[in-house]
């Protein structure tokens, strides 16, 4: 039955140049007796343009992006569109479930008898924003039913593109967990930590990346690196590299046969010859005394020695950063650990935060002279790592823009040596059970640096 709407007075101009206009595409067989007028007044001096459509088809043609919100005549036969949707057609919602499907960013009002009251709600249930019942529209209340199914639409879509978002993040977040290292000690009676904070914003992976492994002959090889920049084609260069790194490593490659072979797989991975990376590599020897170092443009490690203060190892003989020279070489230099020891390995981040509201740099100088205060107030491990990172951030006065990553491994003479013990009185030469001193990791239980 035709539904009669008011004929609506005149909207005067000035009355909607403030308002926002709405168009409204209403499917019903018999438009011309439904609606006798072209547009309704809205609140807030806004108008309702009405386009008309008597079928399915024709409503198609009409569903462009300027219109607002769909009112459907849930009494409009089924045409070709919806044939096949038996459940559909079952429920007799097979007209609205096929506008949904091809308006599903679009407000949608089902128009229905008053006796249909438990379709109409079903309708809701599908989809729809709201019903309207034909013998009590009117201009006023049909107005208000639009801006209403209009605003919840938004709503709904917003809602749904931010759980989207979420789920996205959430996705980026575990993938990014998973490319984190899980260092490889067992057998070894070194300690492990570790800090990793990106540059980025509500990043978890950055372009530093370390690792850490012991190969089959007992010596264990530790690596930090960093490839310039900080976005996520970055980030995930670092993984690769990294990855690569732990492969020749496992392989038995050290030293500047496996810097070559890294610069190879920067050059083939790079997005441009503009990006390098740094590098620093350590072979610590079985006994855990000495160890072989090679520097590619990256900073010195640290080391700290009972007794003695933290200095930087020797760095005069480092190699250019991988992907600056083609045929570049890099020595291995071997160093004297002694028996017991920490060394510090870290990437630029952690020296180049500013110092005040000046342009001073922290630097290597200024790094070294804070650790050696923090091992005086007996921090060591963990507890120094975060107490590390936590003075540079304020010293800088606020987050650091670029990548952090910070690892340190330490022996203790006493506990190898009870460790030794131990293999040779159980004959098990597989696992160590060293006992890890107050704020240290155990190696037999390594996990995961937090973040």
């Amino acid at each position: 039955m035709p539904v009669p709407v008011p004929q609506q007075r005149a909207v005067p101009a000035a009355e909607t140049s403030n308002g926002t206009d709405l168009t409204l595409l209403v499917i019903e067989d018999d438009p011309a007796g439904t609606f006798s007028v072209p547009e309704l007044s809205a609140a807030a001096g806004a108008r309702v343009r009405i386009r008309a459509a008597r079928n399915l088809t024709e409503a198609g043609r009409l569903l462009t992006d300027d219109v607002d919100c769909i009112l459907l005549d849930l009494a409009l036969p089924s045409g070709a569109e919806t044939r096949g949707d038996r459940d559909a057609e079952a429920d007799g919602l097979a007209t609205l479930k096929y506008v949904l499907r091809i308006a599903p960013r679009h407000a949608v009002l089902a128009l229905t008898a008053e006796d249909d009251a438990e379709l109409a709600a079903e309708a809701v249930r599908v989809g729809a924003q709201d019903y309207l019942f034909r013998g009590e529209l009117d201009g006023r209340l049909l107005s208000r039913a639009i801006r209403y199914a209009v605003e919840r639409k938004r709503a709904d879509v917003a809602q749904h593109q931010l759980t989207e978002s979420r789920l996205r993040a959430q996705e980026n977040a575990r993938l990014e967990r998973g490319l984190l290292p899980t260092p490889l000690l067992d057998g070894s009676d070194l300690h492990f930590a570790a800090r990793y904070r990106p540059g980025r914003s509500r990043a978890l992976l950055g372009g530093d990346f370390y690792d850490t492994v012991r190969t089959p002959d007992g010596t264990v090889h530790a690596m930090i690196g960093d490839v310039c920049g900080h976005g996520p084609d970055e980030a995930a260069l670092g993984v690769e590299l990294r990855i690569a790194w732990r492969a020749l490593t496992l392989a038995g490659l050290c030293g500047d046969e496996l810097l070559s072979t890294l610069q190879q797989v920067l050059e083939h991975e790079r997005e441009s010859e503009e990006i390098f990376a740094t590098l620093c590599t350590v072979d610590i020897a079985p006994d855990g005394r000495r160890a072989g170092l090679c520097l590619a443009g990256h900073p010195a490690p640290l080391i700290a020695r009972q007794g003695r203060a933290a200095h930087l190892l020797p760095y005069e003989d480092g190699g250019p950063a991988l992907g600056l020279l083609p045929r570049a070489r890099w020595p291995r230099r071997q160093v004297e650990l002694g028996g017991s020891w920490s060394l510090m390995m870290y990437t630029d981040g952690l020296i180049e935060g500013r110092v005040g509201n000046g342009t001073q740099r922290l630097g290597q100088d200024g790094m070294v002279a804070m650790i050696n205060r923090q091992l005086s107030e007996g921090l060591a491990g963990e507890d120094l790592l975060e107490a590390a990172v936590t003075h540079v951030r304020e010293l800088n006065g606020g987050e650091l823009t670029d990548d952090v990553a910070v690892l340190l491994l330490d022996r203790d003479q006493e506990t190898a040596r009870d460790t030794s013990r131990h293999r040779a009185q159980n004959g098990d030469r597989g696992r160590s059970i060293p006992r890890p001193r107050p704020g240290q990791m155990s190696p037999s239980g390594v996990q995961r640096p937090p973040l």
